[in-house]
């Protein structure tokens, strides 16, 4: 029973006290709650107060920038305004301009109207004044001229000479100095030997007793080299030396160094003769393209293919007249850039194309045909420009060049073929076209012996004085070196001189 009584008493009082606890934790929420709500309600009206501010010194710098763009608008509407009345001041000044200008054209078309006129009448007047002339002295009017023109040049012979002598230094001067300026700023970029090397076919020999070890006993090693090699080996009375012939030069070089190894080692057999050649052989082979790629890359050309590269080698091997191929090449190649680049023209076109124009001596032996058509053929398999191609198949002037790379290939294979000691001319070509000067020079009247000299640099011409005065031989010094240009072949230019001398003699008793 006292139990039961605890409990129903225990029961109420702890919900008494969760209520009471409640209205409690309500209360001090409640002071709480209005005490963080005040606290918010500061900082709001603060946030608003600041806002008002900033939205007030933003509206206050807005009409300042409104007031200052409108200052700046009416300055530029001013000034434009401003400019607007100076271009009408100029229009109207452009306009009166105009006005007087049509005056003035007006009043020049009546003064050449006037002049025309003027003119007519006077060449009614001269017409009229030459019938007359013509009537009165019996001679037409070419007869006249004829005879007026006669009487003048003998009258001003000395004026007329020193005229012609004074155009004839203006010209030269100004082409020879404008020719060179342009090739000095263009070899000056490129400089080779003066004496190009010559691809030998002689192999010098220390005493003829070699002579009898290279035949061998009954010719067998001079017929195992020559099978062996595709070359013929002369061996003649000549002292210390034999003869390597052959059409093909890389043929000729292969047998020339193969013999120079035999002779130095001293074996001389078959058996060693075809281990020498077989190894010269390859040896030469890796020298091609060495020297294919060294052309290449000291040229700075790119862009090419390989088998074209060691086509190119074989250059180093081919020579004409005594000049190299393959540095021949290479030196148009350079001369052909440094034109292109004076004048303005493709220069990696011109320097490609200077270096393959002789391409196709590496081959002509073997292929029929012009070696500059060989060449273009040979690069057009090779897939490169037309503009390159055209450029070698033209160089020679076979067929006309169309494009001013291919003119500047041409020019610099035709400076570096004729530059000092390029080209090697035989005695007998050499006296055959020094003859051919004396010999066309006295093909005129009134010479009295001509002599070619300097190499044929000069041509001096003798004449008659009695048949000849001075004007008489400028002008058959003009026409000579018109007909060796017409008519010889030669390198560089060649200085006509005709020269009068008169001699007079007296004794004294």
């Amino acid at each position: 029973m006292g139990s039961t009584t605890v409990v129903y008493l225990f029961v109420p009082g702890i919900i008494l006290g969760v209520i009471a606890g409640f209205l409690l934790s309500k209360v001090v929420f409640k002071k709480k709650f209005e005490k963080e709500r005040d606290k918010y309600q500061d900082e709001i009206e603060k946030a608003q107060k600041t806002t008002h501010k900033i939205l007030s010194d933003a509206q206050s710098e807005a009409f300042k920038i409104r007031q200052q763009a409108q200052t700046e608008q009416q300055e530029k509407h001013n000034e434009l305004r401003r400019m607007e009345e100076r271009l009408m001041k100029k229009e109207d000044v452009v306009e009166k301009k105009i006005e007087d200008l049509d005056k003035s054209k007006q009043e020049l078309d009546n003064k050449i109207v006037k002049v025309r006129e003027v003119k007519l009448e006077v060449e009614k007047i001269h017409s009229k004044q030459a019938e007359e002339l013509e009537k009165i002295s019996n001679l037409s009017k070419e007869s006249a001229r004829e005879i007026l023109f006669k009487k003048v040049e003998e009258q001003s012979k000395e004026e007329i000479l020193k005229h012609i002598e004074r155009l004839e230094n203006d010209m030269k001067k100004e082409v020879d100095d404008k020719a060179r300026l342009l090739l000095a700023e263009t070899i000056q970029k490129y400089s080779a030997e003066v004496a190009a090397e010559t691809t030998m076919t002689t192999v010098q020999l220390e005493s003829d007793d070699l002579k009898g070890r290279i035949i061998g006993r009954e010719g067998r090693n001079i017929n195992a080299f020559e099978r062996i090699t595709g070359v013929d080996v002369i061996v003649d009375d000549t002292p210390g030396s034999i003869v390597i012939s052959c059409f093909d030069p890389i043929r000729r070089y292969v047998a020339k160094i193969a013999l120079e190894q035999l002779i130095s080692d001293g074996r001389i057999h078959p058996a060693k003769i075809e281990e020498t050649v077989d190894k010269i052989k390859k040896d030469t082979l890796i020298l091609i393209k060495e020297l294919g790629e060294k052309a290449v890359f000291d040229t700075g050309v790119s862009g090419l293919p390989p088998n074209l590269v060691k086509l190119l080698g074989r250059l180093k091997f081919r020579s004409s007249y005594g000049q190299n191929a393959l540095k021949h090449s290479m030196e148009v190649a350079f001369i052909a850039e440094g034109l292109a680049e004076a004048i303005g023209a493709n220069s990696d076109i011109a320097k490609k194309a200077g270096l393959l124009h002789d391409l196709g001596k590496a081959v002509d032996h073997e292929i029929k045909g012009n070696h500059s058509q060989i060449g273009a053929d040979i690069l057009k398999k090779f897939g490169l420009s037309k503009e390159v191609v055209h450029a070698v198949a033209a160089h020679h002037g076979n067929i006309k060049p169309e494009t001013t790379e291919a003119y500047l290939v041409m020019a610099a294979n035709e400076i570096s073929n004729h530059r000092p000691g390029a080209q090697k001319d035989t005695l007998e070509m050499f006296i055959k076209r020094l003859s051919e000067f004396e010999t066309l020079a006295k093909s005129f009247d009134g010479i009295k012996n001509a002599f070619a000299i300097q190499s044929g640099r000069k041509l001096r011409v003798f004449v008659n004085p009695e048949e000849m005065d001075d004007l008489q031989a400028k002008k058959l010094s003009y026409e000579i070196a018109r007909k060796i240009e017409s008519e010889t072949d030669y390198a560089g230019v060649v200085e006509v001189h005709a020269i009068r001398e008169s001699r007079r003699e007296a004794y004294a008793v």
